[in-house]
């Protein structure tokens, strides 16, 4: 993730939990991942959460796509 977008991310302890979220607001990374695999576009994610830019947008899944993933052996 670029430094830019990563200084839009933060993790505190006492907000949300300790729970990765948009700096500056109360807003998780993953409240705006189930939006968007719920299907909402940039533009109705903004309408819903009016604080965010689409650089936190942006920012959430970059953050999200820097996680290890993680396999999961799916059997037939």
């Amino acid at each position: 993730m670029s430094s830019s977008l990563f200084s839009r991310i933060s993790a505190n302890p006492n907000i949300c939990h300790g729970k990765a979220c948009i700096k500056g607001t109360r807003i998780m990374v993953s409240v705006i991942l189930d939006n968007i695999a719920e299907g909402l576009n940039e533009n109705e994610i903004i309408e819903s959460y009016p604080a965010l830019k689409i650089e936190d947008i942006k920012a959430a899944i970059s953050y999200a796509a820097s996680l290890e993933p993680k396999i999961i052996k799916i059997e037939d």
